[in-house]
Parts: C-alpha cells; sequence; structure tokens
C-alpha cells in the first residue's frame, strides 16, 4: 500500500532511548508545555508541507489504499479478504468526541461527497500498535505473551488520565485525522488541576512501550512521532468531488484542489474559535478527551485497519461529571 511517511517535524532533535518514546519527555524535561509546543509545531508544519504538495504542479492525485478499495467503494471486490492481522491498543474516544466527529465528516461530506469516511463507533487512538500486517498465527503468539500483562495496560487509563485539547483536522493525500495536543494546565474542570496535566498522552505511550517490551516482545510501532490522532476518513477513489467517483482528472482540477483546502483550513478555524480552551471559559464538549473516559483502552487483535477486529480485554473506564461544561454541541 502506498504511504505517507511519518516524519517527525516537530523541529528539534530528540535524544535517541531504548523506550523510543523517553527521548521526547528528557528532551522536554517532563514539561507538558513543551511537549504540547512539540506536537503543535509536528502538526503545523506537517499541515503546510501537505497543502504544499496538493496544491503543486506536478500533484498525481489522491494516494489510494489499495486494501480498502477493494473492501469498499466503486471498486469493491466481495471476494476479498483482508489478510493484514494486527494487534493493538486504541483508546475510544468518548461519545462528546464522536458527536464533534459527525459534524465535521459532514462538512467534509459536503464539498467531497466521495470520500470514505470512518464510522463512529470505529473511531479509535492508536495509542501502541504491538505488531502489524501479520498472520493469524503470528498475532496468536503474540497475544499469549501480553495473557499476564493486557489487563494492567488496559486498565492503566484510570488511574494515569492523560487530557488531550485543541483538535484540528490534520490531513494528507491519503487520509484526514482530527489530531490533539497534550494539555498543559488550560480551563481544567471536575476537580482536575493543573498538576494533573503532568502525566501526558506521550508519558502513556511511553508506559504502555515498558510495559509490552517487559512482557520480552518486540514492538511493531510504526510511528513515534509526537502526534496524538484519530483518522477520520481516507481516500479509496480518484475523485472525491461527486460525478464519476472513478475520473481520475477531477483530482487534477487546481480549483477543486484549492476549494478542499480551503473547506479544511475553514473548519480548523472554526475548531480554534469554538472548541479550544478561551480563558475564564470551560472547554466545550468535545473540545477535550481525557484518555480512557467512559472506555479503557481496547487490546484489540484481527484486521482492523479500519475499526474492525475483535476486542480481547476492554479496560475500565470512568465517568467524569458535565456540571460545569455548557450544554450540547453547537454547529
Amino acid at each position: 500500500m502506498a504511504k505517507v511517511a511519518f516524519e517527525d517535524l516537530s523541529g528539534t532533535s530528540t535524544p535517541v532511548t531504548s523506550n523510543p518514546y523517553d527521548g521526547l519527555i528528557k528532551a522536554c524535561h517532563g514539561d507538558p508545555k513543551l511537549l504540547q509546543e512539540r506536537y503543535s509545531t509536528h502538526r503545523i508544519s506537517r499541515n503546510a508541507q501537505q497543502k504544499e504538495k496538493i496544491l503543486s504542479d506536478d500533484f498525481n492525485g489522491w494516494i489510494l489504499d489499495e486494501h480498502l478499495v477493494k473492501l469498499d467503494g466503486p471498486r469493491k471486490d466481495v471476494s476479498y479478504i483482508d489478510p493484514r492481522h494486527c494487534l493493538v491498543f486504541w483508546g475510544r474516544p468518548p461519545q462528546k468526541v464522536k458527536t464533534l466527529i459527525d459534524i465535521i465528516q459532514s462538512k467534509l461530506k459536503d464539498v467531497a461527497p466521495d470520500l470514505w469516511l470512518m464510522p463512529l463507533d470505529n473511531l479509535h487512538i492508536t495509542v501502541m500498535e504491538v505488531a502489524h500486517s501479520k498472520t493469524l498465527e503470528e498475532i496468536d503468539g503474540q497475544i499469549h505473551k501480553l495473557k499476564d500483562h493486557c489487563k494492567s495496560i488496559a486498565d492503566h487509563t484510570c488511574s494515569h488520565r492523560a487530557r488531550l485539547i485543541k483538535p484540528l483536522l490534520s490531513y494528507d493525500s491519503a487520509a484526514l485525522a482530527l489530531s490533539w495536543l497534550p494539555a498543559a494546565g488550560e480551563s481544567t474542570i471536575n476537580g482536575r488541576t493543573a498538576k494533573d496535566d503532568n502525566y501526558t498522552y506521550h508519558h502513556l505511550r511511553r508506559d504502555t512501550y515498558a510495559t509490552i517490551a517487559d512482557a520480552g516482545i518486540e514492538v511493531g510501532s510504526r510511528y513515534v512521532v509526537p502526534s496524538a490522532h484519530l483518522t477520520i476518513a481516507r481516500f479509496n477513489s480518484p475523485n472525491i468531488f461527486g460525478g464519476d467517483p472513478l475520473n481520475e482528472s477531477a483530482t487534477r482540477d487546481i480549483k477543486k484542489r484549492k476549494h478542499w483546502i480551503k473547506e479544511i483550513e475553514l473548519i480548523n478555524q472554526w475548531l480554534e474559535a469554538e472548541y479550544w480552551p478561551q480563558e475564564g471559559h470551560p472547554i466545550k464538549p468535545g473540545g477535550q478527551w481525557i484518555v480512557g473516559e467512559e472506555k479503557g483502552l481496547d487490546f484489540r487483535n484481527g484486521t482492523l485497519w479500519y475499526g474492525g477486529g475483535s476486542t480481547i480485554y476492554l479496560g475500565e473506564g470512568f465517568v467524569l461529571g458535565e456540571e460545569n461544561d455548557p450544554d450540547g454541541i453547537t454547529d
């Protein structure tokens, strides 16, 4: 499958450590504000990089997911079975985040009616990819090694609550994702203090990696870059803009591509204005996410690239009171 590189664009070199997530934490002295800056720089730089590529004169079209093309869309092959078995620990977004994503997907669908959207119940953030693109037998062997550790990993978010804020659309020529930044003391509610944000999403990934490695498994995660994102859409046809989805020439229309980027940027402006922390005001529902809210980590295996697969163990979740939140999500 054609891929877009997972390149660290956070702007500063990160020391190499045995646990690859320790390097960034050490470089930032464990300071959540500095970690947030590195995550922010990465996603801003990456969006700028991808915008330039998509709007360039030599743009050759979307990078189609060759497996998704066969599983769903205008070239669907009903006989095709995805051979890629994986093993992951996923974070599942709470309902308020799913509701926000539903609105975002509707906005994207208005300009790109043939865009493939991730079903809301399949949404996930990959806290750790233990293994990917393996045989069923290879995955079964790793599940056996993790049987005594998976519960402690999946339940970890119940006591170690990493908060994510500042949702923003990140994109490239293969997919779109709703990305987040680690919180650093902004607009805390429900008894949470600024100090609670010292344990960040990057710390969660570090601890998950460490426990898996201690079980004797070589972690096969494809990326350790400073990114916290849920994939919300992919490309499985050459033309997403309406009409014939197989019309490759439509994507080469620079006006359509400019309109596409403009729509993404408008959505991001709306997200920043409505769902980012504002001094003196609580964050709107959907604008923040404490990983483990409603559900703990989902230890899952199978052919799960598009949100499928089977749960081996679902971690213990928790419920936050909403007494200080404004009612509902507004468009």
